[in-house]
């Protein structure tokens, strides 16, 4: 008897469990169903391989050879990368614009994050002051930059008339190699500050009361609380603006077209900027696509780093 029902437990040990999960369905009603959503998706799926995929590839095929928008391509290689490595233009180009990234990151988020918590508060009129704010985002940027433009005019300029009341020598701005990135800084966090209040407006209100009503019971103050609180749990909004903004900021250009066109003496030439001056005033196609995949690997590796420090810093709980 213990022979047979040992025999039976080593039959039932060999014979492979039977599958409990859901069966998978039929490879016909498979692809039937990848068809159906690929017919839903066509709409937006034209665009993006009309306009971003086909022009990346196009660009990419473009960057092996040295063409001038008229005439035959001719086949170059890897040349218009190994020229852009060592051009000091490029590395000024490519200074000037984490120079942009490292003044305008700081300044628009903090002036974001104040304007946020103002008007969290229970304020009179604050639905009126949070479309004011806003308004700048959907202003075209031409017009933005046109309007920064005369108020940081040298001559007659409202900023320097406003200095000037209090004896103040007011600086050359856009028209001073040395003014002209940091007045394009200014007109951008200007521009840009309400999509930042937007964003962490709206982290700051799913944030729950009764944490800083704990807070407040142990007698953390309103600093204690901004940074034991209110920022922590704001971080994965705080990720998604940083992110953002960076993309954004390395590939500015309006603002720097319109106020200086890079420059005075290329003082405030962008990498953007360069892509436009090498198609455009030189004739240099193939040089321009390959910086500007360049810049779009630049940019790959600067998102993936942050990405990966996330874990670190940013707490979805």
């Amino acid at each position: 008897m213990t022979t047979l029902t040992l025999r039976s437990a080593a039959a039932d040990a060999a014979t492979p469990p039977r599958a409990t999960g859901r069966r998978r369905p039929p490879k016909g009603k498979r692809l039937k169903y990848a068809l159906t959503v690929a017919v839903f998706l066509l709409p937006s799926l034209i665009p993006l391989l009309a306009f971003v995929i086909g022009p990346m590839i196009s660009a990419a095929w473009t960057s092996l050879h040295s063409w001038n928008l008229i005439g035959p391509m001719q086949w170059v290689g890897l040349d218009n990368y190994a020229h852009l490595l060592t051009d000091p233009q490029t590395q000024q180009a490519f200074l000037h614009t984490i120079f942009y990234i490292v003044g305008y990151l700081p300044l628009v988020y903090v002036g974001g994050l104040a304007l946020a918590l103002a008007l969290n508060a229970k304020l009179r009129g604050r639905a009126l002051l949070r479309g004011a704010y806003f308004l700048p985002v959907i202003t075209s940027w031409v017009v933005v930059a046109l309007v920064w433009r005369w108020l940081l005019s040298p001559s007659n300029g409202v900023v320097n008339g406003a200095l000037g009341w209090f004896g103040i020598a007011g600086p050359g701005w856009w028209s001073d190699p040395a003014w002209a990135m940091p007045s394009i800084i200014f007109a951008s966090a200007w521009k840009d500050l309400g999509f930042v209040m937007v964003i962490l407006l709206a982290g700051l209100q799913s944030i729950n009361p009764d944490l800083y009503e704990a807070a407040e019971l142990d007698g953390a103050g309103w600093w204690r609380r901004l940074f034991g609180v209110t920022l922590p749990l704001l971080s994965p909004s705080t990720f998604f603006v940083v992110v953002l903004s960076l993309i954004n900021g390395f590939q500015v250009f309006d603002q720097v077209y319109v106020m200086t066109g890079g420059g005075p003496n290329n003082s405030s030439q962008v990498v953007v900027q360069q892509v436009y001056d090498l198609t455009f005033r030189y004739g240099q196609a193939g040089a321009a696509s390959a910086l500007s995949w360049m810049l779009f690997f630049v940019i790959l590796v600067v998102t993936l780093i942050q990405f990966y420090g996330q874990r670190r810093w940013v707490n979805y709980d």
